[in-house]
């Protein structure tokens, strides 16, 4: 095992790079970077943004811009267009800035946002707890309500039961979760109906003046929703892959030699079939967590006003806040590649007959 995990953590260093070099030439030749934004800013509104080009500091020479020739720079003097480049870090080639920005990189040096004035690990820092609280209870909810579900509707395979639970599924699945948002905002968050429960922010405003329990359940309250949307678009698949986990171990000769031994079903079921039913199930964790913490919150964290990591990486990519963009990107990458890692060691640990190492040898 050991010499897996070092191999893998060996590939992780090309991996990181490749990412980010192919985002970083696609960024390159995206049109509408932050100096045309300058640009646009200064023709504008005159001489507020003059001055912010005159003496302004990012300090973010790890982007990459289209900076070449603006629509808008026909007339400003070329002195400040090299001052606006060189404050964004723009007046140097394109293959210098991306290996200035391996470089920060590898200290995790990301450098300031453009439009912030603070740093991307700052940042990154103050918008985690709300993507964590909205991924963490996520995830649990999903797999409280899936594993259980899966496992009846596999020992009742083909019952009533089993048959409009999978209705029910199918629907859910074909709801795409922000859509199931909206309608939750509707419903419940004084849209049309009820307004039972907060539209925005992971707590209310008199947060700090309220006691432990109060605390509590004013942040659970302000959950409720977005975490509903959440596990509508994530338990669907989760039930049907530990569901056909199941079937699959149900039906294997050590199950049939299991009963013929006069073994009580639950015995059957929680003693021999679920260590490795759940093997499947344990593996896609790491997957579900990526999912829900960095791609699948994006719009939820929107629509609920959540100022968490995937508002954080859509206001960038707006706002061509380049340093924020790869700051994130790399972070990103990087723990799915660490959570891939931990789900072939786990895979290993609950199951010793796997050999990574062997097949890679094969």
């Amino acid at each position: 095992m050991g010499i897996y995990i070092l191999r893998r953590l060996a590939l992780i260093i090309p991996t990181l790079v490749g990412i980010m070099l192919l985002n970083f030439i696609i960024v390159q030749a995206a049109p509408g970077g932050p100096v045309e934004q300058l640009i646009a800013e200064m023709e504008g509104h005159g001489g507020s943004a003059l001055a912010r080009a005159a003496g302004g500091d990012t300090g973010g020479e790890v982007a990459s811009a289209s900076s070449g020739d603006t629509r808008g720079s026909r007339g400003l003097p070329p002195e400040l267009l090299a001052e606006i480049e060189k404050m964004y870090g723009f007046d140097k080639p394109a293959p210098e800035r991306f290996l200035k920005m391996l470089k920060d990189y590898a200290t995790f040096d990301f450098g300031d946002s453009f439009f912030r004035d603070r740093s991307v690990v700052e940042l990154i820092l103050d918008k985690m707890p709300v993507s964590i609280s909205l991924g963490l209870w996520s995830t649990l909810v999903i797999y409280l309500i899936s594993i259980p579900l899966g496992i009846r509707k596999a020992v009742h395979d083909g019952s009533r039961f089993d048959v409009w639970t999978s209705s029910a599924i199918v629907v859910g699945y074909a709801i795409p979760g922000f859509l199931f948002a909206i309608l939750l905002i509707v419903l419940f968050a004084g849209g049309s109906y009820f307004d039972w429960f907060p539209l925005r922010g992971l707590t209310s405003s008199n947060f700090e003046q309220l006691n432990w329990y109060q605390k509590i359940a004013d942040y659970f309250w302000h959950l409720a929703l977005p975490v509903t949307a959440n596990v509508i678009g994530g338990f669907a698949t989760l039930t049907l892959l530990t569901k056909n986990s199941f079937l699959d171990e149900i039906g294997k000769q050590y199950v049939v030699t299991a009963r013929a031994k006069g073994l009580e079903e639950k015995q059957v079921l929680y003693g021999h079939v679920f260590r490795n039913a759940m093997l499947i199930v344990i593996a896609s964790l790491p997957g579900v967590l990526v999912s829900l913490f960095f791609t699948g919150s994006l719009l939820i964290e929107v629509i609920f006003s959540l100022d968490g990591l995937g508002l954080l990486g859509f206001e960038a990519a707006l706002n061509r806040d380049y340093p924020v963009i790869f700051g994130t990107l790399f972070i990103f990458t990087l723990m799915g590649l660490v959570l891939k890692l931990i789900s072939d060691i786990t895979y290993m640990l609950v199951d010793p007959r796997i050999d990574f190492e062997s097949r890679e040898g094969a």
